[in-house]
């Protein structure tokens, strides 16, 4: 009976994937680096970053809005199974093994993730393929930063930083190299461009100290916005319940999918965010 049992758990779970049949799944080639990328719908392009641990049906869930209010979204498979349904178990072996990558750098001291670089060619090529003015970027969680950084690339005008949890060991660090720090801050305070933020108040892995970072280097560029833990999905997916812990994933997995909820909001002003500078 207990074996039945965890059969039909397991089923359960697989049943709770998402096919991502509604998104066109494309090889993207930039410098001979080759990863799969899905995307869909119309309009100015916007790149939207998996957070830990992979494209997991509330990262697709968030896409598919970001599709609907008038964008061509594109989601690079980076990390974890596409479209898996976050299991504790599962999350943690991907973790373990994105924080070993060389493409990315989750402890202090690394500097700036090299996957941001292919990042970035894969913005040059949505903006000439889907024309605009530029592109937006969402990072989330282990991605979060990414989206800062991929403004070194110029077609990049629309950032949104959520509750970006890297570097792992340092509460108050920020995932980037001083040089491109350097060239960030300059980039944006020549362009005038605004960066959106987003955290949980009491997040352990997104901190005040964090936010702090940031608002030190961008200065008025950066607005860091903060939700009271109250506002957080009670019952998220294993992977957030049980190895995140707290309140985290603003507007994919501890969002609340109800009118007038602060996460919903929170979603509804990033997509008013994107729109107002690519539209």
């Amino acid at each position: 009976m207990a074996r039945a049992r965890i059969a039909d758990h397991a089923v359960g779970m697989r049943n709770l994937d998402d096919p991502i049949t509604d998104f066109s799944h494309r090889a993207v080639d930039v410098d001979g680096v080759v990863k799969t990328v899905y995307v869909a719908g119309s309009g100015p392009a916007v790149v939207l970053m998996p957070e830990m641990p992979g494209i997991s049906p509330d990262v697709l869930r968030l896409a598919r809005w970001v599709r609907d209010a008038g964008f061509t979204v594109h989601v690079p498979s980076l990390f974890g199974v596409d479209g898996a349904y976050p299991t504790a178990d599962g999350g943690m072996e991907i973790a373990k093994r994105a924080c070993v990558s060389a493409e990315f750098r989750a402890f202090a001291g690394g500097g700036t993730s090299p996957v941001t670089a292919w990042l970035r060619g894969l913005a040059r090529l949505a903006h000439k393929e889907c024309g605009g003015p530029g592109v937006g970027a969402i990072g989330l969680c282990f991605t979060g930063n990414f989206a800062l950084t991929m403004t070194l690339e110029p077609a990049v005008i629309a950032p949104v930083v959520n509750h970006p949890s890297l570097p792992l060991d340092d509460p108050a660090g920020l995932e980037i190299s001083d040089e491109d720090a350097r060239a960030v801050r300059d980039r944006i305070a020549r362009d005038g461009l605004k960066v959106l933020a987003y955290r949980f108040e009491n997040d352990r892995w997104c901190t005040g100290q964090r936010f702090a970072a940031y608002q030190a280097l961008l200065g008025d560029a950066f607005d860091g916005r903060v939700l009271p833990d109250s506002a957080g999905n009670t019952n998220p997916p294993p992977f957030a319940r049980e190895v995140v812990g707290t309140p985290h994933s603003v507007v994919t997995a501890h969002l609340v999918d109800a009118q007038g909820h602060p996460t919903v909001q929170a979603r509804d002003e990033i997509l008013a965010f994107l729109k107002d500078r690519l539209h």
